[in-house]
Formats: structure tokens, C-alpha cells, sequence
């Protein structure tokens, strides 16, 4: 990677004052719920987007990947946008996600922090107001510079667009819809619009509907790159060969010959016979892919997105993703 790699269109993201490149690396596929990656191999290999020119990373506090980010980012020099995320639904909750962001990132000032909130609605404002303060409250300390909400439903979108103390809006959104919550793929394109009309900084995840898109992989980018008022696009990556493929597409080039076209490889959740049937699966997943049969967790692969959230809960470690 030389520097021909440097030419990803960078963009403004709303009224942040941030600059960031179309494409952002996802982080949470390399981490502990999904591919697991040795820590040296997913620190070599943001280094490597860093090299390519990739600005712009997001990672969350349950994906258990900002220690990763945090060592692949020490000694750069050039300016990097990174956004995380927490559950957190309290003041104090909240101001422990943070300090320990700050202390896994190892650093003093995180550009994006996010409401992690897949699949509540419009509630989720109020249902986490004490957290949405303590981001609030760091913001005007400078600690945080835009303050957002990573959200599976179009209700959440609409609502966040609607409000002063919402800086930037992470939605999920793939032409088939895989994954969506609170309206249509039509609808959630129309909240984009109203977000990025509102001022908000606006950028997709599941442009691939966590994998299952990666046989139709350029109409699927193309469709959420075109789309009114998405400014960037977060991809996941676990090696080179989509990284160079991914930094080559979203950048306008042919992709090189060796590259062709990321191994299509069709993931699943599995579920193990030990499951004890406490149900933490079914709550913690954010698209009703889970549910309860005769005293075990049974996967409707139909609406699941892989997005590994149900894995962590299991107190038996009976989900797996393979």
C-alpha cells in the first residue's frame, strides 16, 4: 500500500467540523463476537486502513475492541475520527463507559460517542435520558466533540433528527432491508434525508446485511452510498484482501485482478445443545431473530444480521458464530 491508496473521498460530516472518509472501518467483525482475531492481527491490520488512508473507525465498548483500536492508533500522526458506543442507560453507567473508552482508546478526546441502541424506538431518548446527559456533559467539557445514537429503527432516526443534542445519527440500512426495524427500507431512506437535512451527521452500517449481500457486494455499496444525505459507510473487515478490495471500490478504481471479489463465505449462528433456555439471547438481540422452543434458543437465520450481540450474554457460552 503506497501512496496511491491516499485518494478516499473525504467528506464533512454534518455540522460536526469533522472531516472523515467515506469509508469507515468497522471494527467489530475482527474482534471477540465474530471472526476473534489475535490482538496483533487486528492491530496490524488497522494499521494497515490507517496506511490506506482510512480516517475514520468505529468500535463500541461491548465489541471489546477498543484496546485494539487504541494500539493501532498510537505514534499515528495524522488526524483520525474514532466512534464508539455503550449500552449505558444511566448518568453514572454512562460515566464509566466513557472514562473506560477513553481508557482502552488511550485517548483524551473521542470524536463520536453514541447511544448504543439498536433496536429501541423513539423512547430511547427518554429511556435513557441520564446517559444522553452525561455525553452531553462531556461534550461541553470537550472530552467528546459530537454526541450520537447507533440505531436500528427509522422511529429512533426521526426522532433523533428532531432534536439540538444529537450530532450524528448511525443507522442501519442494505437494500433488502435485512435488519430494520420501525419501518421500510423506503422510510428509513426518507429519516436519512431528514437527518442530513436537520444538520446531522449521517453514516450507514449493514450496507451488506451483515454478509448476506456479499454475492451482490457493488449494487449493495452503491445503493447506500447513493443514498440522500448518507455521508459515510462503516464496512467491517477481517484481512487485506477486504481491506484492499473495500479502500479500492469505495475509492473509484478498478478493482486489481488478484483481489476479485471477497470470499463469499455464508456465517451462522449456532446454537449448542447445552443451552439452558434463560432467554438472555432472545432480549439482547436486536432484530427478533431469537426466540424460545421447548426450553431452548432456536435462530430464525431468516432475520438474523451476525451481528454477534447474542454471543457475549450467554452465561453457558452456548452461542457460537461460525
Amino acid at each position: 500500500m503506497g501512496e496511491e491508496w491516499d485518494v478516499l473521498k473525504r467528506v464533512q460530516l454534518g455540522q460536526t467540523g469533522l472531516e472523515v472518509t467515506e469509508l469507515c472501518f468497522g471494527v467489530l467483525p475482527c474482534g471477540p463476537l465474530q471472526k476473534d482475531l489475535p490482538e496483533e492481527e487486528c492491530v496490524s491490520l488497522i494499521r494497515a486502513a490507517l496506511e490506506a488512508g482510512i480516517n475514520f473507525f468505529d468500535t463500541a465498548e461491548m465489541y471489546k475492541t477498543q484496546t485494539y483500536l487504541g494500539k493501532a492508533l498510537k505514534g499515528w500522526e495524522e488526524p483520525v475520527v474514532v466512534a464508539t458506543k455503550s449500552h449505558a442507560t444511566t448518568y453514572e453507567d454512562m460515566q464509566a463507559s466513557v472514562e473506560k473508552s477513553l481508557a482502552e482508546l488511550d485517548r483524551d478526546v473521542i470524536e463520536i460517542y453514541h447511544l448504543h441502541a439498536a433496536r429501541v424506538d423513539e423512547k430511547v431518548f427518554n429511556e435513557r435520558a441520564g446517559a444522553l446527559e452525561c455525553l452531553k456533559d462531556y461534550k461541553a467539557k470537550g472530552t467528546i466533540k459530537a454526541v450520537g445514537i447507533s440505531t436500528h429503527n427509522v422511529k429512533a432516526v426521526r426522532a433523533a433528527a428532531a432534536r439540538d443534542d444529537i450530532d450524528v445519527i448511525f443507522p442501519l440500512i442494505n437494500k433488502v432491508g435485512r435488519g430494520l426495524l420501525g419501518g421500510t427500507v423506503e422510510e428509513m431512506i426518507a429519516a436519512i434525508g431528514e437527518a442530513a437535512a436537520a444538520g446531522k451527521g449521517v453514516y450507514a452500517m449493514k450496507a451488506l446485511a451483515g454478509g448476506h449481500l456479499l454475492g451482490d457486494i457493488a449494487a449493495a455499496y452503491t445503493f447506500v452510498r447513493e443514498i440522500p444525505g448518507n455521508q459515510a459507510t462503516a464496512v467491517g473487515m477481517v484481512n487485506r484482501q477486504e481491506l484492499e478490495y473495500n479502500v479500492a471500490f469505495f475509492a473509484g478504481r478498478e478493482i486489481p485482478q488478484h483481489l476479485g471479489t471477497p470470499e463469499i463465505k455464508q456465517k451462522r449462528i449456532l446454537i449448542s445443545a447445552f443451552c439452558a433456555g434463560c432467554g438472555s439471547c432472545v432480549k439482547a438481540c436486536p432484530n427478533g431473530a431469537l426466540s424460545l422452543q421447548e426450553g431452548k434458543a432456536v435462530v430464525d437465520h431468516s432475520k438474523c444480521i451476525l451481528c454477534g450481540y447474542c454471543n457475549p450474554v450467554c452465561p453457558d457460552f452456548a452461542i457460537r458464530l461460525i
